[in-house]
C-alpha cells in the first residue's frame, strides 16, 4: 500500500511539474509598433492596437503569455527567422513572396489599398492624370510594391521607413499625394495633421489579405490558425473589431 501511494504522488507531481511548464509558456509576438492604429507604441511606452490585442486574445486562447516585442519593419521577418520572437502580427500582407521565407495563417483581416492628397487638389487616380506627380508609401510595403509595378514608369515614388515619415512629407508639402492602406489612412485623416487631406478615387487594390507569420513548417500556425476560428466564432474578435472601426475589417 506504501508503495501505490508512492507510486501515485509520483505520477500527481509528474503532472503537475508538467502542467507547471505548460502554463509558463510564453509566446513572443513581433509587431512595428509604429502603424496606428494596428500596432504603435502608446504614451506609457507600451505596445497597444488591433495587431496587439488580436494576439493578445490569441494568447489567451491557446492558455500561453504573450510577450509583444517591436522590430523596425524592414527587418521583421530576418528577426523572426533568427527567433527573436515566434511570430509577427503586424499587418502583413501574404504575398507570394514572404511565403518563400514565412508561413503565414489564414487571414485575420482584409485590406485596401487607397490614396489620400489634399483636399480640393486636382488628382484623379488614372495613369494619365498621375503623371508627373509624387507618390509617397511605406518601403517593403504592398502599396509600395503597386505604386512601382502598376505607376512606376509615370510617377516619382517616394519610400519611406515608416509610414507616419510619409505623411509627415505629405503635410509638408514634398509629396502630391499618399498611396497606403485604406484604414491606416482613414485613422490619419481623422488626426489633427490630416484635417486638411481626403480619399482620393475608390480603391487601387481590395483583396489585400493580412496574416500571421510565423517560421517555415512551426506547428504554431495550425494553433494560432485554431485559436483564431474561436475568438472569430465567440465575438471576441468582433468586440476588437469595435474598438478600432465603425465597420467589419475581418
Amino acid at each position: 500500500m506504501h508503495n501505490y501511494k508512492k507510486i501515485l504522488l509520483t505520477a500527481a507531481a509528474t503532472l503537475a511539474f508538467a502542467s507547471s511548464v505548460v502554463a509558463a509558456e510564453k509566446l513572443k509576438i513581433g509587431t512595428e509598433g509604429a502603424y496606428p492604429p494596428f500596432n504603435l507604441i502608446a504614451a506609457g511606452g507600451q505596445v497597444v492596437g488591433f495587431d496587439v490585442e488580436i494576439a493578445q486574445a490569441l494568447c489567451a486562447k491557446m492558455e500561453t503569455e504573450c510577450e509583444v516585442l517591436t522590430s523596425d519593419w524592414d527587418g521583421i521577418i530576418p528577426a523572426l527567422n533568427a527567433k527573436k520572437f515566434d511570430a509577427i502580427v503586424a499587418s502583413m500582407s501574404i504575398t507570394a513572396e514572404r511565403q518563400q521565407a514565412v508561413d503565414f495563417t489564414a487571414p485575420y483581416y482584409t485590406n485596401k489599398l487607397q490614396f489620400i492628397a489634399p483636399k480640393g487638389a486636382e488628382f484623379k487616380t488614372d495613369k494619365v492624370s498621375l503623371n508627373g506627380k509624387v507618390i509617397g508609401a511605406q518601403r517593403a510595403t504592398i502599396a509600395g510594391t503597386w505604386l512601382e509595378d502598376n505607376l512606376g514608369e509615370v510617377v516619382d515614388i517616394k519610400l519611406y521607413d515608416t509610414q507616419e515619415n510619409a505623411y509627415l512629407d505629405l503635410t509638408s508639402g514634398r509629396l502630391d499625394g499618399v498611396l497606403a492602406d485604406t484604414f491606416v489612412n482613414w485613422e490619419w485623416l481623422k488626426s489633427d495633421a490630416g484635417t486638411g487631406f481626403e480619399f482620393k478615387g475608390e480603391p487601387v487594390f481590395d483583396n489585400d489579405k493580412i496574416g500571421i507569420a510565423v517560421r517555415k513548417g512551426d506547428p504554431l500556425r495550425s494553433r494560432l490558425n485554431a485559436a483564431l476560428a474561436e475568438i472569430v466564432a465567440d465575438g471576441t474578435y468582433q468586440q476588437i473589431n469595435s474598438k478600432y472601426f465603425p465597420f467589419s475589417i475581418y
